[in-house]
């Protein structure tokens, strides 16, 4: 495993268990929260907890957001250790005629070559 790859690795890990901390203080938060809205029945202390709850929610949006970037990151890492990757189903964006021209173009070429055995 080359350095790079466990430099990846290791990242991903801290940031994943940050995330999870930040997740479990924030489920203690709302409780507590929820406890002293119950008690004070004051709107602004609802409304404090409904951004509690919103950002804890957004840990878990976070959470898959990592998973995602890190297979991006490996999947980026393969397709620089695959030079020799062979290109499949080519697109020609174009007009038939701006296509004939390329190909015509490209024959010209292969004639104006000249052979050592002609």
């Amino acid at each position: 495993m080359n350095k790079n790859k466990t430099d990846i690795d290791d990242d991903y890990e801290f940031a994943r268990a940050k995330y999870y901390n930040l997740a479990d203080k924030g489920d203690e938060a709302i409780e507590l929260m929820m406890e002293l809205a119950r008690e004070s029945e004051h709107p602004r202390a609802f409304e404090v907890l409904s951004n509690m709850m919103k950002q804890n929610a957004e840990i878990a949006d976070r959470l898959m957001e990592l998973q995602k970037k890190k297979k991006e990151v490996q999947k980026a890492d393969n397709v620089q250790a695959l030079p020799n990757s062979m290109t499949q189903n080519n697109v020609f964006v174009g007009s038939t005629t701006d296509l004939q021209r390329m190909l015509a173009a490209k024959f010209e070429e292969k004639a104006n070559v000249i052979d050592a055995e002609e």
